[in-house]
């Protein structure tokens, strides 16, 4: 049966769960629905805007044409369980989690690394590459040639950032003279603070080291460069998508702070020189556009039926322990085999 309604669960709409995922989550059920209705469904705080799913599961039966898509990580293995029965899929954000995935739940992977991830973890299931869109905003607005004025020689946003940038590199760029902004608090207009930005420096590794799961997508690095600016990054996780070292981005904190201060500092004075070329940021920025992803979210929805459609038991993948007794019978056979007046075979 097609898929008539896709309902997106996260847990709630407050300012208490107000961070990316919630943010991307929110953009990608209005970017679905432009071509298959969608509907926000709450789990733990109830909106008046928003139906809550406990209510939904009290009064509705089963129903084949509706996809639930579950996205918060430490949240999803409770969410299946609840949804037994239900067509569900993950939209798999950061990886790392621990947990395994039934037979026949859908991966919507936002990265190649999680994407990968999953590929390891659950091969026998359906797996999709999603990548999350750049808001349209940073695609109107941003000033991708850097043509205008800048007043902010360096943007840092406080937040994931390493102590290396905060206590060590932010200091030492202040002392050469540089104007550095760091971000801490809310901002109204990110884009205008990116447009106002020469180098824009993120450095997550070791904030989703210290959480041991990893970066989902990693928007910051890539609105800055929609906005222009010539960005300084780690290429942890799935930064590395599209963090192409010395042609996208630069890797900071690889070797010592005065190599960083000098780089960043020549990058201020011209930044033409570090950007990446125009074609490949148009074409980075093209492939992160909402008219792209759609069609990849209509791609993936339409296998999604045509799977549902098909008879049969799912495929499923050998468990850990029972692959590790193949290989070390194999690893036996083989010294077997080599002894002298063994039969062979």
């Amino acid at each position: 049966m097609p898929t008539e309604l896709i309902r997106f669960l996260v847990p709630g709409t407050s300012r208490r769960f107000r961070c990316g995922g919630l943010s991307v989550e929110l953009q990608t059920a209005n970017l679905v629905g432009r071509c298959c209705p969608t509907e926000i469904v709450t789990y733990r705080e109830r909106c008046h805007d928003h139906p809550f799913l406990a209510d939904l599961l009290q009064r509705e039966s089963v129903r084949d044409e509706v996809i639930w898509i579950v996205s918060w990580g430490f949240d999803v293995p409770r969410l299946i369980h609840r949804l037994r029965g239900h067509r569900v899929a993950y939209h798999a954000h950061s990886s790392g989690y621990g947990f395994d995935l039934p037979r026949g739940v859908p991966v919507l992977a936002v990265s190649r690394n999680t994407l990968g991830y999953w590929g390891d973890r659950a091969p026998r299931n359906p797996l999709y590459l999603v990548p999350n869109a750049l808001e349209p905003q940073w695609m109107d607005r941003g000033d991708h040639l850097g043509s205008g004025s800048r007043s902010i020689d360096v943007l840092v946003q406080a937040r994931k950032s390493s102590p290396y940038v905060l206590n060590q590199l932010v200091p030492a760029l202040r002392q050469a003279g540089l104007v550095v902004e760091v971000q801490a608090g809310w901002v109204d207009d990110l884009v205008d603070l990116f447009n106002r930005s020469t180098v824009y420096l993120y450095d997550s590794a070791e904030y989703w080291r210290g959480r041991r799961v990893t970066e989902g997508f990693g928007l910051p690095p890539l609105e800055a460069l929609a906005c222009g600016c010539v960005v300084f990054s780690s290429l942890n996780h799935a930064l590395a998508d599209y963090g192409d070292p010395g042609r996208t981005m630069h890797q900071i904190g690889c070797g010592r702070l005065t190599f960083d201060l000098e780089r960043i500092k020549s990058a201020v004075d011209a930044p033409q020189r570090w950007r990446p070329s125009v074609d490949r940021l148009e074409a980075l920025l093209q492939e992160c556009s909402e008219t792209v992803l759609l069609e990849r979210w209509r791609d993936a929805f339409a296998h999604l039926d045509v799977l549902e459609a098909s008879s049969g038991t799912h495929l499923s993948s050998l468990p850990t322990w029972r692959l590790r007794l193949q290989q070390v019978v194999s690893r036996l056979q083989r010294v077997v085999n080599r002894l002298p007046g063994w039969p062979k075979g």
